[in-house]
């Protein structure tokens, strides 16, 4: 027995196959473009991802040789937030507008305007951000009415895809928190943000649990994928929270970390915790009855990656690092303000830049490289003080994964400013993986996402922190933390 998982992402559609135990045995990817036609927009049209599903699904089963009637269900994750919008023959009206599209801040100021902000987010458990799906429809309400009339259904772009294999409409509620249309305690739609942003309560989907079976593979989508006709497709979860199944992260106290070009911090809570000022994202798990915090910083290892292209081009990351091994933690003064493309945990600021703070002639290349690195890893701390200050009990693990957890020399870094635990774990698929998990538990394979976690994702290597080190790094957070409003006048009237 098997189970595919898809991630519909930005840039490419993936399905990866995976047996019984958990483990990858294929995966294919058919990559496409997005398009920017005009400053702070971001688009895509839906029909490249649904090209891709049929071209990824016939290469991996090509190249597994698995018969499709062994496929026991499939899974759906990939990007969030993006504004699928339909007719009554279920026909894109538009290209889709994606999550990093920012055009929509006066739809944002709108939305906090006609229910409140404070309101918004206790109903919603975010503020209203421009990559979020309401501020979108405003926006197509507002700038193409023609279009907005004709619309009948809304979907996120792995349910367009979704609707092509099964015919039928239908959200999972991790991904459907992340339209910020939802009662996020209740995991239904909100009655009254609806209705205070005029949106009709038809036009949305019905919604599901992650593992919930949401429909079947049709004969028409069998013949263009081949896949089996009647195949189950559970409902899956946005991009994170099935990337967060994909490392066992699961249980409460357990903690995600991926550091990839941005970071992600995303923490399984047992009810829904919600940060005052929506200075966390606070969605449904894609684990039934679960909730979870997030926070994002938007260059991490894409910091990283600037500094070494920028000051060392050609030079490896292994040799960029080796000697800042050297240098002793707090790299003898100097700080790195990671906001290379502002930030979005715990500032929300477009306008937000990096600096290097603390300069002197007794720095080299090899402190700057780990003022880098500890600059990062204060980002993301940022985003576990502000998770304990809104209620989450206790962090006991963090699971790593990513490019940037390679290094030992950041993972050290990490767990000694976190003053926690880091572990990695046997996967690297993250979300296609997380889906395949839930479908297998979908289709009655493993009892709970719980209980396939624990028989699938074991730990290969935990990073402990040094008391004597993460009690420096604690002395010095307060200074790190003091940096953003110190400079933030001086971001503010540059304007760059």
């Amino acid at each position: 027995m098997y189970f595919l998982g898809m991630d519909v992402s930005t840039t490419a559609t993936k399905a990866l196959i995976a047996d019984e135990a958990g483990r990858v045995v294929g995966s294919a990817a058919s990559e496409y473009a997005f398009e920017t036609p005009r400053p702070l927009w971001s688009e895509q049209q839906p029909d490249l991802w649904w090209q891709g599903a049929r071209q990824a699904i016939r290469a991996v089963l090509e190249k597994t040789g698995i018969p499709n009637n062994e496929i026991a269900a499939v899974g759906l994750t990939g990007q969030m937030h993006g504004l699928v919008l339909l007719d009554e023959r279920g026909k894109p009206l538009r290209p889709a507008i994606l999550w990093n599209d920012q055009r929509t801040q006066a739809q944002c100021d709108e939305i906090h305007r006609l229910i409140g902000k404070e309101r918004f987010t206790q109903i919603t458990g975010n503020l209203a951000l421009a990559g979020f799906t309401a501020p979108k429809l405003l926006w197509v309400r507002e700038n193409e009415p023609d279009l907005f009339a004709r619309a009948a259904h809304v979907l996120l772009p792995k349910d367009y895809v979704r609707l092509q294999l099964t015919a039928g409409y239908a959200m999972d509620k991790a991904d459907g928190a992340g339209t910020v249309l939802m009662d996020l305690r209740n995991r239904t739609w909100s009655d009254e943000v609806l209705e205070a942003l005029a949106i009709p309560r038809a036009w949305m989907p019905e919604l599901f649990e992650g593992p919930q079976i949401t429909g079947y593979v049709t004969e028409a989508a069998a013949r263009e994928t081949g896949l089996a006709a009647g195949t189950p497709v559970v409902a899956g979860g946005g991009d994170q929270a099935a990337q967060a199944v994909g490392v066992g992260a699961v249980k409460q106290g357990i903690i995600a970390l991926t550091l990839g070009t941005s970071g992600v911090v995303f923490a399984s809570t047992d009810g829904p915790i919600i940060e005052p000022q929506g200075r966390l994202h606070a969605f449904c798990h894609a684990v039934p009855d679960k909730w979870h915090l997030m926070g994002v910083m938007l260059s991490a290892a894409g910091s990283l990656r600037w500094y070494r292209d920028t000051f060392t081009p050609g030079l490896s990351f292994d040799d960029l690092l080796l000697p800042a091994e050297k240098i002793s933690p707090g790299s003898d003064g100097l700080f790195f303000l990671p906001y290379l493309t502002g930030e979005r945990t715990p500032h929300p600021d477009p306008l937000a830049r990096a600096a290097f703070c603390g300069l002197t002639v007794r720095h080299t290349l090899a402190h700057c490289t780990r003022a880098v690195l500890e600059g990062v890893a204060y980002g993301l701390k940022d985003s576990f003080e502000l998770m304990k200050s809104s209620g989450l009990a206790s962090i006991e693990q963090v699971r790593i994964s990513g490019g940037g957890a390679r290094s030992s020399l950041w993972r050290q870094i990490l767990a000694d400013i976190f003053n926690c635990e880091l572990v990695t774990v046997n996967t690297t698929e993250g979300a296609a993986l997380g889906a395949a998990l839930l479908a297998a538990v979908g289709t009655g394979f493993y009892p709970d996402v719980e209980h396939a976690c624990e028989k699938t994702i074991q730990i290969t290597g935990i990073t402990r922190p040094d008391p004597e080190t993460a009690e420096r790094y604690a002395r010095s957070y307060p200074l790190y933390t003091a940096l953003y409003p110190a400079l933030r006048p001086t971001f503010t009237a540059s304007g760059n």
